[in-house]
């Protein structure tokens, strides 16, 4: 049976800390323009009093919105809003899932990057094969604007596989569930854009995997590692 592309459905609740649950609601507040792209947000004493947290509580949620480059903070001044995030990415996401995804992306790009040096120094021929065969399905997915999660896993765990090293390979087992519910996410939101994102992202993957069969470790690493970033980074792209 073809994999049929998902579309936005009611969002399921997963629990969180306290601090990425006030790191969401300031979130949804900035999606919905209830704090606009450019205005300041109320004073740490309003947004504890609004939430019920302590300071050190709001101050987390505040950090990690600053990490991923969605506020600014000026001296003196406050906190204002730097970007709006893709307003689609609260609707795909599960509740209480968008700051471990942030996470997870960042895990992603220390392990995956450091797995795909070593694929490129070691990887076999049976190793190429399941890559090739992993970026083909991709490839078909694309073509029959299906979404292709399966086979984006696929391709990152045949990679990480390539590195002979069952600890890289172990380290991304554990994550599996929160890496698949960010893929699906992004490639839900790539969905909603033109194909020329499907290729970008595609190109990506191309360049990965030019890198491990050319065995060129350097650039394997960097190329996963701005694969994984960008693929972060399209979370918070606006319209």
């Amino acid at each position: 049976m073809s994999e049929a592309p998902k579309q936005a459905a009611p969002r399921p609740v997963r629990p969180g800390t306290l601090s990425d649950q006030i790191y969401e609601r300031i979130l949804s507040a900035i999606s919905d323009d209830t704090y606009p792209v450019g205005s300041k947000l109320p004073t740490e004493h309003a947004l504890c009093e609004e939430f019920g947290v302590s300071r050190p509580v709001l101050r987390q949620a505040l950090r990690q919105l600053r990490e991923d480059d969605v506020i600014q903070s000026r001296q003196g001044s406050g906190s204002f809003v730097k970007r709006r995030p893709e307003g689609a990415a609260l609707d795909f996401a599960p509740v209480g899932s968008i700051a471990d995804i942030q996470r997870t992306f960042e895990f992603r790009a220390a392990i995956e990057g450091e797995a795909a040096f070593l694929a490129a120094e070691r990887r076999t021929e049976d190793d190429l094969k399941a890559i090739r065969a992993a970026i083909d399905e991709l490839d078909r997915c694309i073509r029959e604007n299906l979404l292709g999660v399966d086979a984006d896993e696929m391709l990152h765990a045949a990679i990480c596989r390539a590195s002979d090293n069952q600890y890289f390979v172990a380290a991304r087992a554990s994550m599996r569930e929160n890496i698949l519910t960010g893929m699906s996410l992004t490639r839900n939101l790539s969905l909603t854009k033109t194909r020329q994102r499907l290729d970008l992202v595609q190109n990506e993957h191309y360049q990965i995997v030019d890198a491990i069969e050319r065995q060129d470790r350097e650039m394997a690493r960097r190329v996963m590692r701005e694969h994984v970033e960008n693929a972060r980074k399209r979370v918070f792209e606006g319209e």
